[in-house]
């Protein structure tokens, strides 16, 4: 029995990704003491890194790209439904939810992780190689995705505000919907190498010989834990944020950074997980997992909204503010620059780094 449960313990990667289901049952909806709290953070923490552990069994077991398309679209749906739970509850915060967490999801992955990735990879191999047709292609995608469902609201005339008419909603919807299908269709069909690892020499990297592939059985089993510890994550980082929000009342700063430090904990499978890829220069990896985790968010969480808006009272606010706009812009157009090349030095990765930086400030201190 002692060795049984040693054996347990040192598998800490399936472990935890229980624990943190069976404690968000017990802390779901209820008020949190502070050692509580700190708990939850411990547990969330290991949840997060046993969440990146498995999502590089199954990586490596199917391969890439349907390694991060995997942890990308796991994690979108888990926080779609967590946006739509928070949407029902009402109030006016509600509102703006929904634009709110999709745009700091587009900066965080678009600027954070992308700048994060080609910064590491660039000073630890000298420059960052990635391959510019997939690349672009992503972010043609999520630039289209971006300025259909955030920007265009703003403009409209149908309705007053910056919401979409019913018509105009049901629109983005099956747009974002269309658009983030043909791209999973390309990225996983007869142009699947644009999405590959590639050499210095511009020689796609079909796969990784490092290790032993994984079992069907032992991916099966990541793979359930994986959807355990995504659960976990986004659970208990909704249990935590009446702490944050607690906290961030009491520094007097805008309640938008609320939704921020969440989607921040709510990313962190991906950017660990894309910054384990880029130090092993595999940068296609990371933006993989960057750019997908942006498209996944808007393309699945627009038809989401639209689809709750039906029985869900209250006005949907999805245009963006004339700041957020400008950061928007100017993350397609140094993208769009980054990507042309098919290689960064740090430059690249800093200029980033920078917008993720402004955007951060600017929800500070708007």
């Amino acid at each position: 029995m002692i060795v049984r449960l040693r054996s347990l313990a040192t598998r800490w990667t399936a472990v935890v990704p229980v624990a943190a289901v069976v404690l968000l049952g017990f802390t779901w909806g209820r008020d949190l003491a502070g050692a509580v709290v700190a708990l939850v953070t411990l547990i969330l923490a290991g949840a997060v890194l046993a969440a990146v552990h498995h999502a590089e069994v199954i990586a490596h077991r199917v391969g890439e790209p349907f390694g991060s398309l995997v942890l990308a679209v796991a994690v979108t749906i888990i926080e779609v439904a967590l946006i739509v739970t928070l949407m029902a509850d009402g109030g006016a915060k509600s509102a703006t939810l929904a634009r709110d967490t999709v745009f700091a999801a587009v900066m965080i992955t678009c600027n954070g992780i992308v700048g994060l990735s080609l910064l590491t990879a660039s000073i630890r191999h000298g420059t960052a190689v990635f391959n510019p047709e997939g690349t672009g292609a992503a972010l043609a995608t999520v630039a289209t995705l971006a300025t259909l469902s955030l920007v265009l609201p703003t403009f409209t005339t149908s309705k007053p505000g910056p919401e979409f008419s019913t018509v105009q909603l049901t629109f983005a919807a099956l747009a974002s919907l269309v658009l983030y299908g043909l791209f999973v269709a390309t990225q996983t069909g007869r142009h699947r190498d644009y999405f590959l690892p590639v050499t210095r020499r511009g020689e796609v990297i079909a796969a990784d010989g490092h290790a032993d592939l994984p079992t069907g059985r032992e991916a099966g089993v990541s793979l359930g834990l994986l959807g355990l510890a995504l659960i976990g994550v986004v659970g208990l980082a909704k249990g935590v944020s009446p702490t944050i929000e607690s906290g961030v009342e009491a520094a007097g700063l805008p309640h938008a950074v609320v939704g921020v430090i969440i989607a921040l904990l709510v990313l962190l499978p991906e950017t660990i997980a894309a910054l384990r890829s880029a130090r092993r220069d595999r940068v296609q990896t990371s933006l993989n997992l960057a750019l997908g985790s942006a498209m996944a968010s808007i393309g699945l969480t627009i038809p989401a909204v639209a689809l709750a808006s039906v029985w869900l009272s209250g006005p949907l606010v999805l245009g963006l503010g004339a700041t957020h706009m400008v950061l928007l812009a100017l993350t397609v157009v140094v993208g769009s620059l980054t990507v042309v090349p098919g290689r960064a030095t740090p430059l690249q990765g800093g200029v980033h780094l920078v917008l993720f930086a402004a955007y951060l400030e600017l929800a500070v201190n708007p």
